[in-house]
C-alpha cells in the first residue's frame, strides 16, 4: 500500500486557494446538461467524483469540452431528458453523481445499468428508489434490495401529485428528486418523511435550481413543490465556489497550529452550509475573521481549544474535522447527531473511533455520536483511510501535535482535493532538521553537538543508539540474539544526548557504551532487522520542537530525507586517522596511526559498497571537507546554512 509520512509540525500559517466545491460542481454539471442552451462553468473541481460525472454525461449524449488546461468547461445542454436511451455507467464511489443520475435517468425513458465500487454497493439508495417507484419508475436492485447496482428500464411515468421520501438517511435522495422532477413538466410535491438531515446541502440544490430557472416552493423543511411547466435554462456562466468542506482542514490547522491561516474561495457570501464550520471553531475559542470570499482562523488567545458538546447534523462532512480537533481541546468533546456518517464513503463513526484510538485518544462510540478525549501525548501511528478522502485529510492535522503520522493510501484525496497534501505542505511548518552524514571519524558527533547547543535544538547521535540498545539489553538480561526482545527495548529506549553526553534515562553512560562489551553487542544487535526497523522510527521520534540536529549514517538519505539542511561532513582518511589517534592517546589508550588509517580505509570501502543505503553524498547535501578546517569553522559553516535557510523560507 502506498503511504505518506508527515513529520511533526511546529505550526501552520499562510493562505490557501481552495479547489471548487464537489457538491456544487456535480450539481451544476447535471443542471447544465439538462438545460436549454450552453453553459460556461468556471473553476470546476478536478477530482475523481467530477470525472465520473463528466464521463457519464458524455456517455448519455451531452456535449462538453474543457478549455485547454484550465478549470473552465463549456456544456451544451440537451434541453430535457437524456437523448441516449441505453447505457452502462460506472460511477465509482461518487454519491453526488450516483444519486442525482439515478433520478434523472429514471425519468428519461431509457434502459440503464448503474454500478460503482464495492463500497458504493454498500451505501443505501432504497429510499430514493422507493420514491421514484411512486412515480412509476421501473428500477431493480440487481444484488441486494435497497442498494446498488441498479437496472433502470423504460416505464410509464405518472407525474404529479405527492411523492414521499425519507430525509433522515441522506439529503442526497431529496436533492436527486428535486433536480429530476422538472423533467416531468408537471407540478409535483415532495414530502419529507422524518427529520431532514444536512439541510444546508438542500439549500445549495434549491439555489442552483433557481439559477437555472426553476424556482421550487419551499414549505418549511417538510414540503417542496416543483412547479409544472418548469424547464431548466442556462444562466450563461456559472462560477463554482471553493469547497467549504475542504476549507475545514485549513481553518482547523490555523486554530491548532497558531495561524493566522486564510482560505480563499468561500466566505460570508457562500451558499454552502459548511462555512458554518467557522462558527463551530469560534465556539472552541478560535479567532475567526471573514470576508465575502475568504475566512481566516488563528489559535485561541490562550493557545488551547475549548472542549465542546455540539449538534453537528448541519455540517456532517466538516464535522469530521472537529473529531480530530478534539485531540487539541482542554477536555472531552462530544459530537452529536452524526448518524449520516455511517452511510458515507465508509462507516465514518466506526472508522474515526478506530483511528483516533491509534494515536492514543479515548473514544466512546454510539449510534449517532462520538465522545473524544485527548491523550496526555499523541502517539505516532499509521492511519488507515478506508478509501475515504476525508479520513486522509482530517488525520493530517495530527502532525500539528508535534507527532509524526503516516497516511495510508494518500491518493484517496483525489476524490475531492487531488492537491491537498501539497497545499498542506505550503502552510504547515515542519520541525526543522539538520542532518549530518559522512564517513567514520569525520567529526560528525562533535560538530552536531556544538550546532545543537548553539541553536538550542535537540541532538541525535545515531551511532550511539546501537551501543545503547546493547547496553540496555545486557542490563535487562535480554539475550542479544532475542530479536523480538531487543527490538522492544529499542523501540522505547529512554536515550538522550545533551552537551556531548549520552544519557540512558537519567544516567550518564557516555563512557560505558564505549566499552568492548558494548562494541561487540552493538555489532550483534545491528544485524537484526526488527531492531533496525525499531530504531528507524525511534530516531524519527527525536524530531521535536524547536528542531533537531541528527548525525550518523543515512541521516539525510533514509532517516530524514526531507531534512531542510543536509551536510556531508568528510576529511581525508589520513586526517581522520590522526584525529582518532589523538583522541585515543589523550584517553591513555594504546593506538598506532597506521592501523587506524587501514581500519578507516577498509570501513570507508565497506560503507560505500553496502547494497542498502550505501554511504554517499546526497545531491541536495552541502559538502563540508574538514581536512583543513577546525571544529569552530565546521560549526560556523553549518550555522550559516541554517540561517540562510531561514532567510529563504521566511521561517
Amino acid at each position: 500500500m502506498e503511504f505518506l509520512d508527515l513529520p511533526p509540525m511546529l505550526g501552520a500559517a499562510g493562505r490557501v486557494r481552495l479547489p471548487g466545491s464537489k457538491s456544487i460542481s456535480n450539481r451544476v454539471l447535471l443542471l447544465a446538461a439538462l438545460a436549454e442552451g450552453e453553459t460556461d462553468i468556471r473553476d470546476l473541481l478536478m477530482s475523481d467524483d467530477v470525472e465520473r460525472m463528466l464521463e457519464a454525461l458524455r456517455a448519455l449524449g451531452v456535449d462538453w469540452r474543457r478549455e485547454g488546461d484550465s478549470l473552465n468547461y463549456h456544456v451544451r445542454g440537451v434541453g430535457g431528458p437524456f437523448p441516449v436511451k441505453t447505457g452502462e455507467l460506472f460511477l465509482g464511489n461518487a454519491g453526488t453523481a450516483f444519486r442525482p443520475l439515478t433520478a434523472a435517468l429514471a425519468l428519461s425513458g431509457g434502459e440503464y445499468r448503474l454500478s460503482g465500487v464495492p463500497r458504493m454497493h454498500e451505501r443505501p439508495i432504497g429510499d430514493l428508489v422507493d420514491a421514484l417507484r411512486q412515480l412509476g419508475a421501473d428500477i431493480s436492485c440487481t444484488a441486494n434490495e435497497g442498494y446498488p447496482p441498479l437496472h433502470l428500464k423504460p416505464a410509464t411515468i405518472r407525474p404529479g401529485g405527492v411523492v414521499r421520501v425519507r430525509g433522515d438517511v441522506s439529503s442526497q435522495f431529496l436533492t436527486a428528486l428535486l433536480m429530476a422532477l422538472p423533467l416531468t413538466g408537471v407540478e409535483t410535491t415532495v414530502e419529507v418523511v422524518g427529520e431532514l438531515i444536512s439541510k444546508p446541502y438542500i439549500r445549495i440544490t434549491l439555489e442552483l435550481m433557481a439559477r437555472f430557472g426553476v424556482q421550487v416552493q419551499q414549505q418549511g423543511w417538510e414540503r417542496f413543490v416543483v412547479p409544472g411547466g418548469a424547464r431548466y435554462r442556462s444562466p450563461g456562466t456559472v462560477f463554482v465556489e471553493g469547497d467549504a468542506s475542504s476549507a475545514s482542514y485549513f481553518l482547523a490547522a490555523g486554530a491548532i497550529g497558531g495561524g493566522p491561516l486564510r482560505v480563499e474561495g468561500v466566505g460570508s457570501a457562500s451558499i454552502q452550509g459548511d462555512v458554518r464550520f467557522a462558527e463551530a471553531l469560534e465556539q472552541l475559542g478560535a479567532r475567526i475573521t471573514m470576508g465575502d470570499n475568504w475566512i481566516e482562523a488563528a489559535a485561541p488567545a490562550g493557545g488551547v481549544l475549548k472542549a465542546f458538546d455540539l449538534d453537528l447534523n448541519h455540517i456532517p462532512d466538516a464535522a469530521m474535522t472537529l473529531a480530530v480537533a478534539a485531540l487539541f481541546a482542554d477536555g472531552p468533546c462530544r459530537l452529536r447527531n452524526i448518524a449520516s456518517w455511517r452511510v458515507k464513503e465508509t462507516d465514518r463513526i466506526a472508522a474515526m473511533a478506530i483511528e483516533l484510538r491509534k494515536v492514543g485518544a479515548e473514544v466512546e462510540e454510539g449510534a449517532d455520536y462520538l465522545v473524544v478525549s485527548r491523550p496526555p501525548r499523541l502517539r505516532p501511528a499509521a492511519i488507515d483511510t478506508y478509501d475515504d478522502h476525508r479520513m486522509a485529510m482530517c488525520f493530517s492535522l495530527i502532525s500539528l501535535g508535534g507527532c509524526r503520522v503516516r497516511i495510508n493510501d494518500p491518493k484517496c484525496v483525489n476524490k475531492t482535493f487531488p492537491g491537498y497534501f501539497d497545499a498542506f505542505g505550503q502552510v504547515a511548518r515542519p520541525v526543522p532538521v539538520v542532518a549530518i552524514d559522512g564517513p567514520s571519524a569525520s567529526g560528525k558527533g562533535t560538530v552536531a553537538a556544538r550546532v545543537a547547543e548553539a541553536l538550542g535544538w535537540h541532538c541525535l547521535d545515531s551511532g550511539s543508539l546501537y551501543r545503547l540498545v546493547a547496553l540496555a539489553a545486557m542490563q535487562a538480561g535480554v539475550a542479544l540474539d532475542d530479536e523480538a526482545g531487543v527490538a522492544a527495548l529499542a523501540a522505547s529506549l529512554p536515550a538522550r544526548f545533551e552537551g556531548g553526553r549520552v544519557l540512558l534515562g537519567e544516567r550518564d553512560v557516555s563512557d560505558e557504551i564505549r566499552s568492548e562489551a558494548c562494541s561487540v553487542g552493538a555489532s550483534k544487535v545491528a544485524v537484526l532487522p526488527r531492531v533496525r526497523e525499531a530504531l528507524l522510527d525511534r530516531q524519527r521520534d527525536y524530531r521535536e520542537a524547536p528542531g533537531l540536529v541528527a548525525e550518523g549514517r543515512d541521516m539525510g538519505s533514509v532517516i530524514f530525507p526531507d531534512a531542510a539542511i543536509k551536510v556531508f561532513l568528510t576529511a581525508s582518511a589520513e586526517s581522520r586517522a590522526q584525529r582518532r589517534h589523538k583522541q585515543l592517546i589523550e584517553k591513555g589508550l594504546p593506538a598506532r596511526i597506521q592501523s587506524l588509517l587501514k581500519d578507516l580505509q577498509e570501513r570507508d570501502a565497506r560503507d560505500a559498497a553496502r547494497p542498502v543505503a550505501p554511504l554517499v553524498k546526497m545531491p541536495d547535501a552541502a559538502l563540508l571537507d574538514t581536512t583543513e578546517r577546525n571544529v569552530d569553522e565546521a560549526v560556523a559553516f553549518v550555522l550559516d546554512l541554517v540561517e540562510a535557510g531561514r532567510e529563504v523560507t521566511g521561517r
